[in-house]
């Protein structure tokens, strides 16, 4: 009896046997209607958008609006420069990409040029007008940079967003122009939604409100002798929690000193009324920020404003650090909305739908259908051929082959990997790396046995010495695969998961559960005899 053996065969049957109930048994149940464990149901293989059916979204990304708020912090940053250095100028935001100051007085021009450099430095060109004005245009290369640096921060920002969601292995891809993406969410069916959640901006800022409310602008103004100032802005609101109310309008300051970008978490939960909010803690600076404005301000209104409308505006009773609340007659489906985009950061750019569809399920099952019976027809080949050319020794290839298989099922249905069309194409090329491995064994088997070596000692031979071979091989694929599931998309991922899981699982079935089933046949028998 060979060392151990007892223990080798009890850990390849609880092995298989786990991961059969783990990845194989939920689909058999699903398909003839078994009774099936919860803990197993929700831990089911899933499937992507080709086989499950989802929705596809093609969206551009308005980089205008990056450009927009770029210029006008700039121009916001040089009017208060300005403004300290004694220079009352008009300034005036023209397009997303330029700004105009006007009222310059020729005496001042030297230190209208240090604050200039300081606010706009070397990202915007200065041409002077007459009458001492001027106008600031966005560099061409820094133009680039930010439409660049927008479209990357949407991408990351859906990534997450739509994992928030519980969206598994979703694509998101770039386009022809570069500023359109195409969003693929396997198992979502509900557009409206899908939509709301990706394209919701979510620009959170906190600022003092200077009037307001008022039903009117033009009763706003008049506390300003009918001329907002310039580093003021009108913002609406509602009249009533939930924003069921009429309109009203407040007017505050345009700079913000605490935004979303200060927010560490945001989650849902309950206000003082016990209706639905979102509560959030702020990061280390923005929590002495929001100190300050909240310390210095005590007793004024705070408009919390989110994508440009003033979700809330409450009195400032005490000074405020590192976390607060954010009320508005949400729904509790609307305030965890809330809270999942703000956790994932605001868009820097707007989202514009171009084209939506449902994929329905018929393609995936098709796909299901196709894929399965390819791999059938594959593993059928493979089995005569080893059955053909190995003889009852290709019987221990076809063990060790559907081990692979059903571990391979159970870990991706564990660790919450999707199945997509590639990795099935993954599961064929995973057989065939799996006979591969077990032939590069066999022809050394069958070399030791023509050099008169015995069998047990062929055996042990044939294992050992291709062990380091497979290694290197399977080493040299997994990297591979690795650099696929890092650089590629959705379905490259989903085909290098399956590889790189199929690779590792492929190690311990063809050296470890190939080997401990000649073992087990050899050990009972008196006299070693080998069919191969």
């Amino acid at each position: 009896m060979y060392k151990n053996l007892r223990w080798k065969l009890l850990t390849i049957i609880a092995v298989f046997a786990l991961f059969f109930a783990v990845g194989i048994y939920p689909l058999l149940a699903d398909h003839f209607h078994w009774p099936v464990p919860q803990v197993l149901k929700a831990n089911q293989l899933k499937l992507g958008l080709d086989l499950k059916g989802g929705v596809q979204l093609r969206m551009r990304v308005n980089v205008e609006d990056a450009l927009k708020i770029t210029t006008t912090g700039v121009s916001e940053q040089l009017r208060q420069s300005l403004k300290t250095s004694g220079i009352n100028a008009t300034i005036n935001v023209t397009s997303p990409t330029t700004f105009r100051v006007e009222g310059i007085p020729s005496d001042r021009d030297s230190a209208f040029r240090a604050s200039a450099d300081e606010a706009a430095g070397t990202q915007y060109d200065r041409n002077p007008l007459p009458g001492g004005a001027y106008v600031f245009t966005m560099k061409q290369n820094i133009v680039r940079d930010l439409g660049e640096q927008a479209v990357d921060q949407t991408m990351q920002t859906i990534d997450r967003r739509v994992n928030e969601l519980g969206v598994t292995e979703p694509s998101i891809a770039r386009q022809a122009n570069g500023e359109e993406l195409l969003i693929q969410l396997p198992g979502v069916t509900d557009i409206a939604h899908a939509k709301e959640i990706i394209g919701k901006t979510a620009q959170l800022e906190f600022k003092l409100v200077e009037a307001g409310p008022s039903s009117s602008k033009d009763d706003l103004l008049k506390q300003f002798n009918g001329q907002l100032p310039g580093d003021m802005e009108i913002l609406p609101g509602s009249s009533e929690r939930g924003g069921g109310g009429e309109t009203v309008y407040y007017i505050v300051r345009k700079i913000a000193p605490v935004t979303g970008q200060d927010l560490r978490s945001a989650k849902p939960g309950l206000d003082e009324n016990n209706q639905p909010a979102v509560l959030f803690d702020l990061k280390s600076q923005g929590a002495t920020n929001f100190g300050k404005l909240s310390g210095d301000n005590i007793g004024r209104y705070l408009a919390i404003v989110l994508d440009n409308r003033v979700v809330s505006a409450p009195r400032l009773e005490g000074r405020i650090t590192d976390h607060g609340r954010i009320s508005g007659g949400f729904t509790p489906e609307a305030a965890n909305d809330l809270a999942l985009t703000l956790r994932s950061g605001a868009l820097q750019a707007s989202l514009t739908s171009l084209e939506e569809e449902v994929v329905g399920p018929t393609l995936g099952a098709a796909s299901i259908r196709e894929g399965l019976t390819a791999s059938i027809v594959g593993l059928v080949l493979i089995m005569a051929f080893m059955l053909f050319y190995y003889k009852l020794s290709g019987l221990n290839a076809i063990v060790a082959l559907i081990a692979n298989l059903v571990i391979l099922i159970g870990l991706m249905a564990y660790i919450g990997a999707t199945m997509t069309l590639p990795g099935i194409a993954g599961f064929v090329l995973t057989m065939g790396v799996g006979v591969d491995s077990n032939v590069l064994i066999f022809e050394r088997i069958k070399e030791e046995l023509a050099a008169q070596r015995g069998v047990r000692a062929a055996i042990n031979a044939g294992f050992s010495r291709v062990f380091l071979t497979l290694l290197d091989t399977h080493i040299a694929s997994l990297i591979a695969a690795v650099f696929l599931f890092q650089f590629g998309t959705g379905p490259i991922r989903g085909f290098a998961t399956t590889l790189s899981i199929g690779l590792i699982v492929n190690l311990f079935t063809s050296i470890f559960v190939s080997k401990t089933i000649f073992e087990f046949e050899l050990s009972r028998r008196q006299t070693p005899v080998l069919s191969i």
